[in-house]
């Protein structure tokens, strides 16, 4: 079989829902298990659902109104009479919504979370399902809570592989075409799970593995894979090949291509992941397998914003060794600091953070007890992957580099 994912973007209207069709069509849609992610902005929408739940009562109800005004939308575009069955089934997933919102008793965020927000996937799925059946290509809605089991750490949970693959052996039958949702599981009571930011494409290679299948395309509104983020870089470029290895080395420097989890399961059993535009569905996109490198080997560009740079030394000149550095990670663990650049001397540890949960105040008091800090915030963090001179120059360009860190194939800059 063949795995495709759709994201958000390619269903967040009656448009894109008619280009997912089009796109079947042109590249078949027998034996292939179809991932369909929750439509346009809909996963945020729905936390705020969530959100209005433990914060604000009386906004409840609007909330879930503007979900349901915006699906209501893409149907009236998509189905010519009211009648038609897909208007109950919606009616019934957000009575779903309404019925748990009523009876739950759970304080509990995270909880609440996953059984709320997978509604968006719900009913973005039962829509394309409805519409794919009425212009001819039949398929079979299956609900993939039934097919991932997980634990019951809500929002990030961990998939029971060997439940997950005792579900899909029985229930996926060869030659169909399914479709389902991305994001969702369920654990050992059936309540619903998520598999955090990502998950759609992380669906998308725990379903493969299962399947054993020939390839896994995730269709997305770009050529590819580029060699750097088109809003921050000028003349990118598609690369065409790209290896398991290069493209986890990639994501672990932030590049926004695929998530490791996505490709670890990928890569162990060399199933070939294909990224594509749903634009231009016959172009040949980029192509993540087994393999050396990337093709063509160019100069690949990541850049994190609103970092923090901390350099610290010892008080008292003495050298910062394993305990002290140990003592030094304990905090920013403590501090929720994302550390995304280390570089460290005899007596001195530089790190390069990502602030995200807005504790660098209280993290910079614990640190001035024991060390001397000089911090700057606001800097950027440059990784340049297959680097050469002319693009380290290129970067350097009018700015001030506080911080350079080279290996073989990687360079590191910090600047202002």
């Amino acid at each position: 079989m063949r795995v495709f994912k759709f994201g958000g973007a390619s269903v967040k209207d009656a448009e894109g829902v008619k280009n997912l069709a089009a796109v079947l069509n042109a590249a078949g849609h027998e034996n292939t298990f179809l991932i369909v992610s929750a439509m346009g902005k809909i996963t945020n929408a729905m936390e705020k659902v969530v959100d209005c739940y433990f914060e604000d009562k009386s906004a409840l109800g609007l909330a879930i109104e503007e979900v349901k005004e915006y699906h209501h939308e893409i149907l009236g575009e998509l189905f010519a009479s009211k009648q038609h069955p897909i208007y109950a089934r919606v009616a019934d997933l957000f009575d779903e919504v309404k019925g748990f919102l009523a009876w739950n008793k759970s304080p509990k965020y995270n909880f609440v979370y996953d059984q709320v927000v997978g509604y968006g996937e719900l009913l973005s799925t039962a829509i394309v399902s409805a519409y794919l059946n009425d212009s001819g290509i039949k398929n079979t809605w299956i609900d993939v809570r039934n097919l991932i089991k997980t634990d019951d750490n809500y929002r990030d949970v961990k998939v029971n592989w060997e439940k997950t693959q005792e579900r899909v052996s029985t229930q996926v039958e060869k030659g169909k075409l399914y479709i389902t949702q991305g994001f969702l599981g369920s654990d050992e009571n059936n309540f619903t799970t998520t598999l955090g930011r990502e998950g759609s494409d992380y669906t998308a290679a725990i379903l493969a593995y299962c399947l054993n299948a020939n390839s896994v395309t995730i269709w997305k509104d770009v050529p590819g894979v580029l060699n750097a983020d088109p809003r921050y870089f000028e003349k990118t470029q598609l690369l065409n090949k790209i290896s398991y290895r290069e493209a986890i080395e990639l994501a672990f420097y932030g590049a926004s291509v695929i998530h490791p989890k996505t490709l670890q399961p990928l890569q162990r059993k060399e199933i070939p992941l294909h990224v594509k535009s749903f634009i231009h569905p016959n172009d040949p996109g980029t192509t993540v397998g087994k393999g050396i490198g990337i093709e063509p080997e160019v100069p690949c560009f990541i850049v994190k914003k609103d970092q923090v740079l901390m350099k610290l030394s010892s008080l008292d000149f003495s050298f910062i060794v394993e305990d002290s550095i140990s003592d030094l990670f304990k905090l920013l663990h403590d501090h929720k600091m994302k550390v995304d650049l280390i570089q460290n001397s005899a007596i001195s540890f530089s790190v390069c953070v990502d602030n995200k949960f807005g504790k660098l105040e209280e993290l910079l008091n614990h640190l001035k007890g024991k060390f001397k800090v000089v911090h700057h915030e606001g800097v950027s963090l440059y990784t340049i992957r297959h680097f050469n001179s002319a693009a380290i120059k290129s970067l350097q360009n009018g700015r001030e580099v506080i911080l350079e860190q080279r290996g073989r194939e990687t360079v590191q800059l910090v600047v202002k």
